[in-house]
């Protein structure tokens, strides 16, 4: 249930947002392998412009490169997929959090709750997180095609709204 003011800023928000993806993974290459991106595309192209679409291994200069490269393409919100486990290659929580300059602390906890709604006690393994670095929003999930699913249903109806308040 949203809140008055809640609808009064996504009325004044703006669905020309322009989106990129990054996919770290050490297994899937190719964008036909790689489902979950293959959703959140999915997803973003229905209401908003899928700008770049990457696929790279779990390296911090990497992820740092490609977060670069799409805000000099002024890509107004970046999500990333995969990399967020506790195995010692992941390293994108580390590393989108220590660009942030703000963070949107709402979103992990959100993705945490509904996680375990959906698988239990596992949900404590559910890393994900959110915030802004240079007027771009950036969103960090897991690498399940569920966990996907999951933080899209959180994250898609509000990017308008989320971006309004980033480019103020």
């Amino acid at each position: 249930m949203k809140s008055e003011t809640s609808n009064e800023h996504q009325k004044k928000s703006s669905n020309d947002i322009s989106c990129g993806i990054i996919t770290l993974s050490d297994s899937r290459k190719s964008e036909k392998a790689d489902l979950s991106g293959q959703y959140i595309a999915k997803e973003i192209e229905t209401r908003y412009t899928l700008k770049a679409r990457k696929i790279i291994p779990d390296e911090k200069e990497d992820l740092i490169k490609s977060i670069m490269e799409m805000i000099n393409e002024n890509i107004d919100v970046i999500l990333t997929t995969g990399g967020t486990g506790l195995d010692s290659r992941d390293i994108t929580v580390e590393t989108v959090e220590s660009l942030f300059e703000k963070r949107i602390e709402g979103f992990g906890e959100l993705f945490r709750s509904k996680s375990y709604e959906e698988i239990g006690a596992a949900a404590l393994l559910s890393r994900a997180t959110a915030g802004i670095y240079k007027k771009t929003a950036i969103f960090s999930m897991p690498g399940s095609p569920n966990a996907v699913k999951t933080a899209c249903n959180i994250i898609i109806d509000e990017l308008p709204h989320v971006v309004h308040h980033i480019k103020k």
